[in-house]
């Protein structure tokens, strides 16, 4: 950790949180019900419904007093991630009730244990008809991360509905693997908080499960995920539970997986962007710091300097902004790296004296005579110019698509189209970098971009330009401010030299160091700097 760094973080309070190594496990296994999706609540008040309708009927008949179904006391005991039939039978056995088993073909109007089940699971679909679904997006953010880290993924549920849920919340393509109520019946397999299911899943994974983790929010899934032996069994308390979670072996509790960080050994390398620390803390860190050091501050166009618009040409840079940065480079080196042609970035900025790297860094110029376009990057314009012909003829039909062909790549605004044709977006654009070798695709804001396939991206380039202005020595400590999927390449190469801002306010991994909300928090931080570009010339 370099001096810089060092006194900053000395100086800035950082939200805690939990590594896990990602060294130490190839796989991780997800329950599906309060965990990746918000569907415990949707189950809670089916089964509330189901057995407050059946108590009251049961206490008309008998003559004993009714008393209802208590989504405390009695929902996550009984029937909490237990297969349907076993949660009816488990619930009614702590009222002292017996009724028949039955069949699983038994009407929902029956009085039995499975008749009563699919009373329920009829309940269950009317909501989610009705309301779809919600997903955890710490822990969508959280699975997409360890995806990019290779890491295999499965989803885990007593429930047969699990198909429906995921396409509800479209989380499908997340998941190598599957294995709910009806892999259960087929495979003859316990439920929890027998193993079985989770032994299964990564059976399926092809992993050891000393080599997985188990995400868990029921006391049941949490006991089955230690005695199934698994390397990490990691409690999600959303029910003030944490004890209860450790007593049936949690290795780690934490209330939102907001509070999970990958790391690799000792060192974090990517978190939730809710739990980084604010940007304004680090000021009075930089302002004692940077006395006899050289700042240079690099910064993303779109949703940094200016906020994220339907269509590009809208995104125009404020006079407040545009006089902030003037003021800024006259004191420090001031970069702008963005997936924009650099000539366009050049005219919307409109600043002699910053450096600008286009196209995602293929193409750099700045004040000084610093001049250079990627000569692999020139080879591949006509396969561009291919790609172009072929995402403008396939997508003619689709509404809201906006093809933008820069420079060094093509890239597919998909913000103004219909949800339902999102899907289609992606297909289409897959097919055509299929057919063109040379290329590759990144991923950003409701963008796809094809670029040429080679190891360039706007880390490799904030990288050269240090190089190249004698930035990347001790005298100097360089910033990146970026929004982007693609700006994560930057936070990266930074991790040992600077640091990284991210500017977001949604639950995202990332490898910056910390966060501002949006360009109008950019514009005060900025602002800040001013004064201590003032503070250092003293």
């Amino acid at each position: 950790m370099c001096l810089v760094e060092r006194n900053i973080k000395t100086m800035t309070t950082a939200t805690s949180v939990t590594s896990i190594d990602v060294g130490q496990f190839d796989a991780a296994i997800f329950d599906l019900d309060g965990v990746v999706t918000k569907t415990a609540r949707v189950h809670a008040t089916a089964w509330k419904k189901l057995f407050d309708e059946f108590l009251e009927g049961w206490a008309t008949h008998t003559g004993q007093t009714f008393q209802a179904f208590d989504l405390v006391k009695d929902y996550r005991p009984y029937v909490d991630g237990k297969p349907r039939n076993e949660g009816v039978k488990s619930f009614l056995y702590s009222r002292n009730i017996s009724l028949p088993y039955g069949n699983e073909e038994d009407g929902p109007d029956q009085e039995t244990i499975c008749g009563l089940g699919n009373r329920k699971n009829a309940f269950f679909l009317e909501t989610l008809k009705d309301h779809g679904v919600d997903p955890y997006l710490a822990t969508v953010e959280l699975i997409r991360a360890l995806r990019a880290q290779g890491k295999k993924t499965a989803i885990v549920t007593a429930s047969k509905n699990c198909v429906e849920v995921l396409e509800s919340a479209n989380l499908t393509l997340l998941f190598d693997v599957k294995v709910d109520g009806w892999d259960a019946d087929q495979y003859h397999l316990r439920g929890k908080p027998a193993p079985d299911v989770f032994l299964k899943a990564a059976e399926l994974l092809g992993v050891f499960p000393q080599r997985g983790v188990i995400f868990e929010d029921a006391l049941a899934g949490v006991h089955a995920g230690h005695d199934g032996n698994f390397g990490t069994v990691i409690g999600i308390d959303r029910a003030d539970q944490t004890a209860a979670l450790y007593r049936e072996g949690a290795d780690i509790v934490v209330g939102d997986l907001v509070d999970i960080a990958l790391s690799q050994g000792d060192t974090i390398f990517s978190r939730s962007s809710r739990a980084l620390p604010p940007a304004f803390g680090m000021i009075e860190g930089l302002t004692v710091a940077l006395k006899k050091k050289h700042l240079a501050i690099f910064l993303d166009y779109d949703g940094t300097l200016t906020p994220i618009v339907d269509r590009p040409e809208l995104a125009v840079l404020s006079d407040e902004m545009r006089d902030t940065l003037r003021i800024l480079a006259d004191t420090w080196t001031i970069g702008i790296i963005s997936g924009r042609d650099r000539k366009v970035v050049e005219q919307l900025v409109n600043i002699n004296s910053l450096y600008y790297a286009g196209s995602h860094g293929f193409d750099i110029a700045g004040p000084a005579g610093v001049k250079i376009q990627h000569q692999v990057g020139k080879e591949c314009l006509l396969p561009l110019d291919r790609a172009e012909t072929k995402l403008r003829s396939s997508l003619a039909t689709i509404k809201g698509v906006v093809i933008e062909h820069k420079k060094y790549s093509v890239a597919v605004h998909y913000r103004l189209v219909a949800p339902l044709d999102f899907e289609k977006v992606k297909r289409t654009v897959s097919q055509v970098l299929s057919s063109e070798p040379d290329l590759r695709k990144t991923e950003g804001k409701k963008v796809y971009e094809l670029q040429p396939r080679v190891e360039w991206n706007k880390g490799k380039a904030l990288i050269w330009l240090l190089q190249a202005l004698n930035l990347s020595t001790n005298d100097s400590f360089p910033l990146y401010l970026g929004d982007d999927l693609t700006d994560e390449n930057a936070f990266a190469s930074l991790h040992e030299v600077g640091m990284g801002i991210i500017v977001d306010d949604t639950f995202r991994f990332t490898r910056a160091s910390y966060r501002l909300k949006d360009p109008q928090e950019v514009l005060v931080f900025l602002k800040q700097l001013l004064h201590v570009a003032q503070e250092a010339s003293l």
